[in-house]
Order: structure tokens, then C-alpha cells, then sequence
């Protein structure tokens, strides 16, 4: 489609969204590097980076005291205190510091009592893994540290340091060509003679560009000759992205900027409906957006902010906003200490008109939370916290315009929502149509059921099955969501099973090896579709789980429990065959069961759900599940 307007009132969203359909070669031409993730600061991220070794990689002390045999100490209590010997029943151990064998607990330094003959007496029993951080507790070899598009933190070079990624490939920096122009433009500021004035455009122009993570490229300014200013800006699209010739862009008889575009390549628009900057020039050569912005500061720093800036966007694929505060309903309950103002990193979404704030995981040691939080919660000291459903105030470190944007996802974990949210941010939004995230909490399939019940989720991930029937999440939606109208997306089929150590050493070959006593196991949180299932198979296999070492020991995720069984710490665990194979380890079928989606009938039809259902239904989804192994397509999709 050829345009050319002149001096006319384009709406400015219109422009700027079909000015931007008009920059997909501009956009593939910014290469990819591979960087030193340390020196990566506001870099974008080209491909997701995922983890090489777990963090920590190492079963930790999480406190100060002794590392002891837990089993040693089930006796103990005020009335029959246990006396423990060094070295035999245990060793000193400070936090951080590695758990060595036999040693399965940490008992704090403050529930001990020394004795003279380097015994430690104690009057409480402790309990298997108490005060210790798992190997994978914050980060899990093989899962997502950043996804694609996103642009380096801070706390994004420690996080992926700690996976052990030292290089990444990220966007080039975008170049921006910055070329002041007239007669009566001076860079000499020490003196300005009467009818000159400072170059002062292309400096502010130049810092912007640095703020968003960009190289200006800013020449002197060029005197208003159509040769000087045709040489210029031909030299500054050579070595430059984008260009932008500030000045000269009006109706005036020494105003070149619109002629040179059109000259040299497309002259898209000229003129905007807006004050000030309504003779902006938008234009394209050689393939790249060269844009004029008129000279006055008002309305060069405005056309800067509002079509520069979204041109930048596109090409650096990253986002750049002022993060305000909000208040937003808080959707777990979150206890906290009396005697600490305590911090906690959230995910905020909006589900209807209510902002949904849900504590990520806490903790020292915890980076995860900070790469995947939306925002800040200050709980106050002298404070117990909150309850679920009450109202707090979130300081904000995303953009607005993303949360609102964001489908907010609480419910059973697979590592196939990271992927989904990777295709989401690479999905093409058509003209006007904002950019869809997916924000994912895993809490188990009821607690997933629990959140839509509330009004805090858009959709729930769930795999329940029903034991009378036999059939997945159908009955479970009826019992506690009948009150509403749900929609049950059919999502993908995939394999669960024992996840063991390659080889198999113990040779686990079916539930009733889980209460053998060499056995030690790994099981899921209370409420996830997998610790039904596994409830399940041991109520029909009449299997007491007292007789299961480690039935008490929970994991939050798939890869969580197939961390615990590559270190070492569990012989086997229930999960889906995915994980098993981003961990190296061997995978014993025990049945397909079906990961669907429930989602309130009210938001099918928004844009955010429209959008989740077209990746949903990918050829590239598609091809991800296979590569991934374990889960079947439904075909009828």
C-alpha cells in the first residue's frame, strides 16, 4: 500500500500502528550476539535462556546449628531428652554450608545444650529435611531463567549466573542516528549570538535513547543546504537502525525533511493530529524508519516519546514505562513476622476489574522471585500480615499496560505454560491490539479450582481425576464451580509416571515398590492433581502411605521432584515423563491423564483468551510438545 500525506491530521495511533506494520524488515535486519551475561545489563534477550545446574546445587544448611540423623532423634522430648554424639549422630554446620551423609536434618543452634564431653542434649524431635534447602529449591537444571524479549535486570545477571549461563544471545543495540539541522542551530555554548539558539533537541534526544538501553549516534548540526543534509542523513543510515532528523520537518522554504524522504525512499506521513508536533515526518529508506520531528522542545521531546519511542520498541523488542503503585487484592493468605517490615515479590494480573496480587515464594535465597515479580509488598512491622481477599498496596516494577494485559494463570504446573508464554510474547498482535503475557502460579489443580471460585484467576490448569468414574476434571468443576459457567478447554494429553535414577538401581517397577523400606520417595503438594493421582493408585493398591519413607516430603513442581531424585536425596517421585527427560532421568509409565483448562465462560471471548487459544491450536505448540516427549495432541483442536 502506497501513502503519501502531506501537512494533514493522521490520527497518531493510526500512524504509529501502521507505521509500525510497515518495519518488519527493519526489525529482522537487528542481528543477534552472543554476550557475556555480565555485561548484559539492558540487553534483550533473543532466545529464552534456560538453566544449566541446579541452585543451590547442593543439599544446604539453611541455619546455624548441627546437621544430625533425623531417625536419631524421634525420641527426644522435654520429658525424655536424647543426648547425640559428635560426628556419630552429628556435626556442626553453618548456613549455606553442604549436608553430608547420613546427615538429613538441622537442628538450630538455640534448641541445643552443649555438654562437657561434646555431647549435645535435645528435647525435641526433628524431622526429616527440616531446615535444609533441597538442591533445585530456587532454580532447577533445564527450567526457563528468562524468556525470549525480555530485557536484562539487574537481578536477571545474578539469576542466570546462579543457573550457570555465563553467555546469552541477545538484540544488537539499536542505533539511533541523531542529525540536528538549520542555520540557526549552535553547539557552542559559550556563546549565542542574537537569533541563534542551542542545540539542545539532540542532547535530550541522545539521553532518551541511553535510557532505553540504546547507542545514539548524534552528529553536529547540519546547515539548511539540501546537499549537506542529503550527504548527512545518507552517512547516518550506513551505520545506524533508525535515523531522526530534528528539524526542517514543516511547510517552511527552507524545511527539506519531507522532500528528502520522498526523494530517497517512501514518505509515509507527514503531519499528525497532534499539539505540539503536528508537522512530524514519518518516512522509510533503504528500508529503515527515518523520522523528523519539528524543532521546538515541546513538540520534538513529544514526537520523540510517542512514535520514536514505539519505533525503538519494536526493533529492541522491550518496553519502556514509568511503573506506578496500585492497590490490589492480595489471593493467599501471607503471614509475616511481628518483630520485620518484610518485602515480598508478587505477580499482579487483572482478573474483571480487580487487580490480583499473589505472593511469589519467599526467602534469602529465593532470586526466582525476583526475576518473576510484577511488584513490590511491604508488609509493615507490628503487622501479621494478610489475609486472602484483602486489599494492599503494590509497588509496581512492570508496566501497567502489561498486567492489564496479562492472563492470570493459577492452578497444576507443567513446563509447557513457560513455553506458552514464550509464543504468547513472540505472537504478532494485529493493528491496535495490545501484546499478551501469561503469568502462571502453581498452587495444584485445587488450589487452581479454589482461585476461579474466588474470582482471581482468568483460567486454572487442572488434572483431577475422579476416582468413582475415572474420568478428569468434569466432576471436579461440577462440585466446587457449579455456581458458575466454566468452559472446559480441552488442553493435551500426557504421560505420568515414576520418575528414577537412569538405570533404575532400585528397580521400581509399580506402586507397591513405594513402601518397600529401601525405597525413599519425593511426593507433590497437597492439592495437585499429581498427589491425587498418587492417592489414588495407593487407595486402589490398599498401600498405607505411612509405610512410604518421604510421603510427607512435597515438592511445588514436576521439576522440583525430579531434581530431588537426580541428587539423590529421593529414589523415586510421580511426575510427567517432560521433566524426567530435562533431568536425565529414567521414566516409568503408569498412565496418560489429561491437562485441561478451566476457564470462567466471561473471558472466552476477550482478547487475552483469544489469543492463549490461537497459540493453543500452533503448528509451533505443537512441534514443542513433540520435542518435549510424553503429551499427546488433541486431535479434534
Amino acid at each position: 500500500m502506497e501513502r503519501k500525506v502531506y501537512l494533514t491530521n493522521t490520527d497518531i495511533e493510526e500512524a504509529v500502528s501502521y507505521y509500525l506494520g510497515r518495519l518488519d524488515e527493519a526489525a529482522a535486519g537487528v542481528k543477534i550476539e552472543l554476550v557475556d551475561v555480565r555485561e548484559a545489563l539492558g540487553r534483550v534477550t533473543a532466545k529464552p535462556v534456560f538453566a544449566r545446574v541446579s541452585a543451590p546445587n547442593h543439599n544446604a544448611a539453611a541455619m546455624d546449628g548441627i546437621m544430625a540423623v533425623a531417625e536419631r532423634t524421634f525420641s527426644a522430648s522435654e520429658t525424655n531428652p536424647v543426648d547425640l554424639k559428635p560426628i556419630e549422630d552429628f556435626d556442626y554446620v553453618n548456613t549455606g554450608q553442604l549436608i553430608r551423609d547420613p546427615y538429613d536434618c538441622v537442628i538450630l543452634v538455640e534448641d541445643l545444650q552443649e555438654l562437657e564431653d561434646g555431647k549435645v542434649r535435645i528435647t525435641a524431635a526433628a524431622s526429616p529435611w527440616q531446615h535444609i534447602r533441597p538442591i533445585g529449591e530456587d532454580i532447577v537444571a533445564g527450567e526457563m531463567v528468562l524468556p525470549e524479549n525480555h530485557r536484562i535486570r539487574p537481578i536477571d545477571i545474578g539469576a542466570v549466573l546462579n543457573s550457570g549461563v555465563r553467555q546469552i544471545e541477545v538484540y544488537e543495540r539499536i542505533r539511533i542516528g541523531i542529525m540536528p539541522t538549520g542555520n540557526e542551530i549552535t553547539e557552542d555554548y559559550d556563546h549565542l549570538e542574537p537569533g541563534n539558539y542551542f542545540d539542545t533537541n539532540s542532547w535530550t534526544f541522545c539521553a532518551m535513547v541511553e535510557e532505553w538501553g540504546g547507542i545514539p549516534d548524534r552528529i553536529s548540526p547540519v546547515p539548511d543546504r539540501e546537499e549537506d543534509l542529503k550527504s548527512a542523513l545518507m552517512q547516518l543510515l550506513e551505520r545506524n537502525h533508525i535515523v531522526i532528523v530534528n528539524a526542517g520537518s514543516s511547510a517552511g522554504i527552507r524545511d527539506y525533511t519531507a522532500h528528502l524522504v520522498e526523494e530517497m525512499g517512501e514518505l509515509v506521513f507527514h503531519g499528525l493530529a497532534i499539539r505540539p508536533g503536528k508537522p512530524t515526518v514519518l518516512g522509510i529508506v533503504d528500508g529503515k524508519p527515518v523520522i523528523g520531528v519539528p524543532g521546538f522542545p515541546g513538540s520534538a521531546f513529544l514526537a520523540f516519546e510517542e512514535i520514536v519511542g514505539p519505533v525503538f520498541r519494536k526493533l529492541q523488542r522491550t518496553r519502556i514505562s514509568q511503573l506506578p503503585r496500585i492497590d490490589a487484592v492480595v489471593s493467599k493468605r501471607v503471614v509475616s513476622s511481628l518483630k520485620y517490615r518484610e518485602y515480598i515479590r508478587v505477580k499482579v494480573g487483572k482478573v474483571d476489574e480487580k487487580l490480583i496480587a499473589t505472593p511469589l515464594s519467599r526467602g534469602a535465597g529465593v532470586t526466582m522471585s525476583l526475576v518473576r515479580a510484577d511488584g513490590l509488598m511491604i508488609i509493615p512491622r507490628n503487622s501479621e500480615g494478610y489475609e486472602a481477599g484483602e486489599t494492599v498496596s503494590v509497588e509496581l516494577t512492570r508496566d501497567m499496560s502489561d498486567i492489564e494485559n496479562t492472563i492470570v494463570s493459577i492452578g497444576s504446573h507443567d513446563l509447557i505454560m513457560d513455553y506458552m508464554a514464550t509464543l504468547l510474547e513472540k505472537r504478532e498482535a494485529g493493528p491496535g491490539e495490545p501484546k499478551i503475557h501469561l503469568s502462571s502460579a502453581h498452587v495444584g489443580s485445587m488450589g487452581g479450582i479454589l482461585a476461579l471460585s474466588r474470582g482471581e484467576a482468568h483460567m486454572a490448569p487442572i488434572h483431577l481425576l475422579d476416582e468413582q468414574t475415572g474420568e478428569y476434571n468434569t466432576s471436579y468443576i461440577e462440585k466446587y464451580l457449579g455456581n458458575r459457567k466454566i468452559a472446559l478447554v480441552k488442553g493435551v494429553k500426557r504421560q505420568q509416571g515414576f520418575m528414577v535414577a537412569k538405570g533404575n538401581p532400585k528397580n521400581i517397577r509399580s506402586i507397591e515398590d513405594l513402601a518397600r523400606k529401601d525405597v525413599v520417595f519425593v511426593n507433590r503438594q497437597k492439592g495437585s492433581g499429581t498427589r491425587i493421582l498418587t492417592d489414588y493408585l495407593l487407595k486402589k493398591n490398599h498401600i498405607d502411605n505411612s509405610l512410604i519413607k518421604g510421603y510427607d516430603r512435597d515438592m511445588t513442581t514436576h521439576m522440583a521432584v525430579a531434581a530431588a531424585v537426580s541428587a539423590g536425596t529421593a529414589d523415586v517421585g510421580v511426575g510427567v515423563f517432560s521433566a524426567a527427560k530435562a533431568m536425565g532421568l529414567d521414566f516409568i509409565p503408569i498412565g496418560v491423564e489429561e491437562y485441561d483448562f478451566a476457564i470462567p465462560e466471561q473471558f472466552m471471548e476477550t482478547e487475552m483468551i483469544r489469543a492463549f487459544l490461537e497459540v493453543l491450536r500452533s503448528e509451533d505448540f505443537r512441534k514443542i510438545l513433540e520435542e518435549l516427549g510424553g503429551y499427546e495432541y488433541y486431535e479434534e483442536q
